[in-house]
């Protein structure tokens, strides 16, 4: 997911992206707890998403 694409959302369908980003860390964080989780640079992928919305979100309410 680029930047870019994010500031080209409303705040409403940024704010689902994140609830779906947030259920997906848990969901990851739970498969690591269970060793079930393979790929764990998944993890990372998601936090940085994460960082990517609220960052976006925060630069929308500045403005």
């Amino acid at each position: 997911m680029k930047a870019s694409e994010l500031r080209d959302k409303d705040k409403a369908s940024l704010q689902k992206e994140l609830n779906d980003l947030l259920k997906a860390q848990f969901s990851l964080r739970m498969q690591v707890a269970t060793q079930q989780l393979s790929n764990t640079a998944q993890l990372k992928k998601v936090r940085r998403d994460i960082a990517r919305v609220k960052t976006v979100m925060d630069q929308k309410d500045a403005k």
